[in-house]
C-alpha cells in the first residue's frame, strides 16, 4: 500500500475553480526547491528570466506550471512566477487546412497532424520569447472554445516566466535556436505505455469509445509521443512521471 501523502489543492484553471492532487512530499521536496533555485537565479541576474518545461502529452504540464505559479504567489520568500504555454503559437486552422506535409509517401494537411512540431510557428515563438525577455509583452493563448489561437490575450510580465510545451527543447531544425533564450530548462519524461493509457482515457472521458480512442491515439498522439522520446533534447534538470502521476527527479 502506498505511503504517499496525496493532497488536494485548490486552483483556478481557465477562470474556473478546480482541485488538483499532488503528493505533499513532492511539493515540499521537488516543487518548492525548484522555485527556490529559480528565485535565487532571478535575483542574482537582477532581470526577468525564462524557464522552459518540455514534456510529452498527458503529463499535466499546464496544470503543473499553474500550480507552481500559485505557490510562488503564496510565499513571500519566492519570486513571482507566471505560467505561459506555447499552444498559442499553433498556426490558425485556416493555415493548417491549406498547407501540407508528406508522411509515409502521402501528402496530408497540417490540420490532420495538429499538435506536431510542423503545426507551430516556431519563428514567431522565438521572436516573442526574445521580446518577453527584454520587457513586458503581449502573449497569445490557445482558445479551446474556438480551437484556434487568440493573439495578445495576456501580458507576459512576471520576473520569472515559466513556459511549457512539447517541443521547446526539440533537437530539430527550426527549434534548436529556442534553447539559447532559456535561463533554465526542465524536461519531464514518461514511459510511452503510461502516456498511451492516459491519452486514451482522456478521449474516452471526452465521449469516444475505447476502440475510437485507441485508433485516435495510434494516428495522432503516438507519433508525437515517439518524436518527443527520440528528439526531446537535453535539459538542465529532468523529472520522471510515475504510474500514479507523481513526479521524481531523475538521476543524472
Amino acid at each position: 500500500m502506498s505511503d504517499k501523502r496525496w493532497q488536494n489543492y485548490d486552483m483556478t484553471v481557465n477562470g474556473l475553480p478546480q482541485k488538483v492532487r499532488y503528493n505533499a512530499d513532492t511539493v515540499e521536496g521537488l516543487f518548492l526547491p525548484l522555485l527556490h533555485r529559480l528565485t535565487k537565479r532571478q535575483r542574482e541576474a537582477d532581470r526577468r528570466i525564462l524557464v522552459f518545461l518540455a514534456a510529452p502529452p498527458a503529463t499535466g504540464k499546464s496544470t503543473l506550471l499553474l500550480f507552481l505559479e500559485q505557490l510562488s504567489q503564496e510565499r513571500a520568500d519566492l519570486t513571482e512566477t507566471q505560467a505561459l504555454g506555447m499552444d498559442g503559437f499553433h498556426y490558425p486552422n485556416s493555415y493548417l487546412e491549406t498547407h501540407f506535409i508528406t508522411r509515409g509517401g502521402k501528402e496530408i494537411s497540417l490540420k490532420s497532424v495538429k499538435g506536431a512540431p510542423e503545426t507551430f510557428d516556431a519563428e514567431g515563438l522565438a521572436a516573442k520569447l526574445a521580446a518577453a525577455k527584454a520587457g513586458a509583452t503581449p502573449w497569445p493563448i490557445y482558445d479551446r472554445r474556438i480551437h484556434d489561437p487568440r493573439p495578445d490575450a495576456m501580458t507576459a510580465d512576471a520576473p520569472i516566466l515559466l513556459i511549457e510545451g512539447n517541443w521547446l527543447l526539440l533537437d530539430e531544425e527550426r527549434w534548436r535556436s529556442l534553447r539559447a533564450l532559456a535561463d533554465f530548462t526542465l524536461r519531464i519524461d514518461a514511459p510511452p505505455a503510461l502516456l498511451r493509457g492516459r491519452l486514451i482515457s482522456r478521449k474516452v472521458q471526452g465521449g469516444l469509445s475505447e476502440a475510437e480512442a485507441a485508433a485516435f491515439y495510434e494516428s495522432s498522439d503516438a507519433p508525437n509521443v515517439e518524436r518527443f522520446a527520440a528528439h526531446a533534447g537535453a535539459a538542465d534538470e529532468v523529472w520522471r512521471m510515475e504510474a500514479d502521476g507523481d513526479f521524481v527527479r531523475a538521476a543524472r
